[in-house]
């Protein structure tokens, strides 16, 4: 069995910092406002069976005091109800605050793997809402605790008191609806909220990608296709709402029914009482307090049902917030050794990723000399891409050892191993902000001539000059977009201004369009320059001249050796040239005929 989670309360208040005094001002405050509500009805069913069995005018005179009593008792409610909201309001944006610059916190020093598991949609989904949920619930739901508790002790008491035959009958359609709310609040409607806000989530989640996706969906013309999986996450949506709905249609029927029934089993009482000899006035008077105390306890009951089932809504949001934060977090020893140089070594290393049990990587070893240039080549889904990550220590190994200038990353300082390394993959990610500050981003000191020089060798100078803001303009959703390919440009300067001795290349060119891929070749060949540089590709033309090529096919290198020795050695690589020039010699071709049927543009 596993452990028993803490009530709801406790797990938010470490998330209020210094302000923990609110959560008990704010319950104390709502049990007195449940406490002020309900004595105007007391005072009231005193005036009334006053009033019905005086016999002259100045004994009803003196019923005013009990009319100002429950006049200022009402009054004192509302102030007292103000304060509690107030300081539940005060606690849950601390909460909220504190939720998200925690999670923000244990982010930013997650393992760069967590990214590739999380999207930033599902991110956003678990943290930002998250947070907001447990704001409505301590705010809006919390002051209703104490007065959920409180209220129903002192109305059944008094019903009690006022006539007990009365209280009794009044209380069948209470206990009725207590019974109901317990069904509704039972595991199988905790399964289905479970899977409800699974499937939002999901839903959230693919709606920010596919949102994200709309350029590259469109320049594809894949709408329906790249559309798919966002509409089969709302049919499952809607699915669950429905089955949701459906779960609670009987039972919130029969509640509401049920709690306006006082009246049903009130009247016939007390036409027996009367024929039984009890005097008409003080029946009527009791009478006329139960129907007016009734709906408390509908109102009571609502609240409690929807304390129960926002406690259950925060709950899974905390539970979704734990989880996110729990993905497993890199060991850094205090070592915190300094690299003796630059090279780059795999020393039988093997990974599997999470939740599989097939090898990503199987006793890879290979050795990259500082200065020097490696490839990696081979068929999709080999390994090349988990190489180059690993190198950066996105995740562990599970056996072997990455060595950087002969020191094992894990014995390096985080900082330093990520001062020593610059990333360009396939998937760009420019910031919202100035393209000065997407270049600077990560780099604190401002370096005029390192910038102009970076847009130079980056081949951005295109770019720049043909904004009217140059490096201050705005990009993003309140700014300018640039393309695939442009973006690559100002990511490559961005890791030029970074200046990093190993230079780690995904597949830079993998969306850039033909005349971009020549201008982004011409940055890569100026930021490798004097780096150890280690590359994915799949156009073989540019790794013709590199120091080594890796062949990486099924988690392991099958071949090794610069390009003209792979030729010679008539293998995997020579095949996978023929079909690279096969396809080069298509493309020609194609032109050629183009050409001759009149189609020159």
């Amino acid at each position: 069995m596993g452990e028993k989670k803490k009530f709801v309360l406790k797990r938010l208040t470490p998330f209020m910092g210094k302000k923990k005094i609110l959560l008990p001002i704010a319950l104390i405050m709502s049990a007195l406002s449940a406490v002020l509500n309900i004595i105007p009805f007391y005072l009231v069913w005193v005036i009334v069976r006053n009033i019905l069995s005086s016999s002259s005018i100045s004994e009803v005179a003196n019923l005013n005091r009990y009319a100002w009593l429950a006049f200022l008792s009402a009054g004192g409610a509302i102030i007292v109800y103000f304060l509690s909201l107030m300081s539940s309001h005060l606690a849950a944006f601390h909460v909220e605050v504190g939720m998200q610059k925690v999670g923000m916190k244990k982010i930013l020093n997650m393992p760069l793997g967590f990214f590739d598991k999380y999207s930033s949609g599902k991110i956003r989904k678990i943290v930002n809402d998250g947070a907001a949920t447990t704001h409505t619930f301590l705010a809006h739901q919390l002051p209703d605790l104490a007065g959920s508790i409180v209220s129903p002790i002192i109305v059944i008491v008094l019903i009690l008191f006022v006539d007990w035959r009365m209280g009794l009958v009044s209380l069948i359609p209470i206990v009725l609806g207590f019974y109901t709310m317990s069904f509704m609040v039972n595991n199988k409607g905790k399964s289905f909220q479970k899977k409800y806000y699974d499937s939002l989530e999901e839903m959230s989640s693919e709606s920010v990608e596919y949102i994200r996706g709309i350029p590259v969906v469109k320049t594809f013309g894949q709408t329906i296709f790249s559309f798919k999986r966002f509409y089969n996450s709302i049919i499952k949506y809607k699915d669950m709402v429905y089955a949701y709905t459906k779960l609670w249609q009987k039972p919130m029927t029969f509640y509401t029914v049920i709690m306006e029934s006082a009246a049903f089993f009130l009247v016939p009482l007390g036409i027996l009482l009367v024929n039984r000899g009890d005097q008409l006035t003080l029946v009527l008077a009791d009478f006329i307090f139960y129907i007016l105390i009734s709906p408390i306890f509908t109102l009571i009951l609502m609240k409690s049902m929807y304390f129960r089932q926002n406690i259950l809504v925060a709950e899974q949001a905390i539970d979704r917030f734990d989880n996110l934060l729990d993905y497993p977090s890199m060991e850094y020893n205090n070592k915190n050794l300094k690299p003796k140089n630059h090279d780059l070594e795999f020393r039988n290393v093997s990974f599997s990723y999470e939740s599989s049990d097939k090898k990503a990587l199987s006793n890879i070893s290979f050795t990259l000399k500082e200065g020097e240039s490696i490839a990696l080549v081979g068929p999709s889904g080999g390994g090349k891409t988990t190489i180059a990550r690993l190198a950066a220590r996105f995740w562990d190994v599970d056996d072997g050892e990455i060595l950087l200038g002969g020191v094992n990353i894990k014995d390096i300082s985080k900082e330093e191993l990520m001062d020593t390394i610059s990333f360009v993959f396939q998937n760009t990610k420019l910031f919202k902000g100035t393209l000065r500050e997407n270049i600077l981003f990560g780099n604190e000191i401002e370096n005029e001539s390192a910038i102009e020089e970076a847009v130079d060798y980056s081949q951005s100078r295109e770019i720049i000059n043909n904004l009217k803001d140059g490096l201050e303009t705005e990009i993003g959703s309140k700014g300018t977009y640039l393309s695939g390919g442009e973006q690559q440009r100002i990511a490559l300067a961005r890791a030029m201004v970074k200046n990093a001795p190993i230079v780690l290349l995904d597949e830079a060119t993998a969306f850039a369009d033909p005349e971009n891929e020549h201008l982004i070749h011409k940055a890569l060949d100026q930021l490798s320059s004097n780096k150890t540089t280690l590359m994915i590709a799949h156009r073989l033309t540019t790794v013709k001249d590199v120091n080594k090529i890796l062949v990486i096919k099924d988690a392991q290198i099958v071949e090794a050796g610069n390009h003209k020795e792979l030729i010679e050695k008539n293998g995997l690589y020579k095949k996978m040239w023929d079909e690279y020039q096969q396809s080069i010699d298509w493309k020609i071709s194609a032109e050629k005929t183009l050409k001759k049927d009149g189609y020159n543009d």
